[in-house]
């Protein structure tokens, strides 16, 4: 289980979002609120947003979010109009390393997922070794559920160029309950492809987990959030309904769509 974080809005510090808030993802590495089989998420962090070329990228780091002696500096100086950041508690079986850190990108699409794949390893991985494009097969550089997760979301865009996001994650979720049987997932997600914020609030055979969103806080003005958990006091944060993926635009209201 991790604690995730989005931003879309005026070009702000990442300061601004990731260390300043009341409730921000530093504090609920160490102190989170409604993690539900985790006390901490001391296994690494991450962060994603788009370059001056409107390229993804990242800066990921297998320490705790507090213990980075460099975060300080580079969020004083950073800034951008979207930002994505994962705090990481890690699946028992799941290596904490740089490759299994998020966010994970693309050339397109950042994507970051709070939560875990049942029998992921004894049933689940080897259905996707032989279901998965090679092409997106071969660029899987780690080995925890979610990276996969991500490759699985690819591979239906990829399969189907009119497809929209929103349809692959529907796609994606629907494939791995035919797959899990009795097995459980937890299925947060966040992805963004530079414009526009995908959120799914999702679990199979589990109660989801958290995720809350804000087009209304008075500390990131004219700003859409998501988050696991609220992030401020003050933000008029909503539930994302279970089983519903929420869509913001930085030009239109939230749309949510069932699953």
């Amino acid at each position: 289980m991790c604690r995730m974080a989005a931003y879309l809005g005026p070009a702000i510090r990442l300061q601004q979002f990731l260390l300043q808030p009341e409730h921000s993802l530093v504090v609920q590495a160490y102190a989170p609120q409604e993690l539900v089989y985790a006390k901490v998420n001391a296994d690494g962090f991450g962060i994603g947003w788009y370059n001056q070329d409107n390229q993804p990228t990242n800066y990921r780091n297998t320490q705790p979010i507090w213990a980075d002696p460099n975060l300080g500096s580079l969020a004083s100086v950073l800034e951008a109009d979207l930002w994505l950041a994962n705090i990481r508690s890690a699946t028992p079986g799941n290596s904490i390393n740089h490759s299994n850190t998020q966010p994970f990108h693309d050339a397109e699409l950042l994507f970051m997922h709070n939560g875990y794949i049942g029998g992921f390893i004894e049933h689940i991985r080897p259905r996707l070794f032989e279901f998965l494009d090679n092409a997106i097969l071969a660029g899987v550089q780690g080995t925890c559920d979610s990276e996969y997760l991500f490759a699985l979301i690819r591979h239906f865009l990829a399969d189907n160029e009119d497809m929209a996001i929103e349809e692959a994650i529907a796609e994606s979720f629907s494939l791995l309950g035919d797959w899990l049987g009795n097995n459980e997932a937890l299925l947060n997600v966040i992805i963004s492809d530079g414009e526009l914020l995908y959120a799914a609030r999702h679990g199979i055979n589990h109660d989801s987990p958290s995720l809350y969103y804000t087009t209304d806080d008075e500390s990131f003005a004219d700003a859409q959030l998501i988050a696991s958990e609220r992030l401020t006091e003050d933000g008029l944060w909503q539930p994302v309904p279970e089983h519903e993926i929420l869509v913001l635009s930085a030009d239109e209201p939230p749309e949510l769509l069932a699953l």
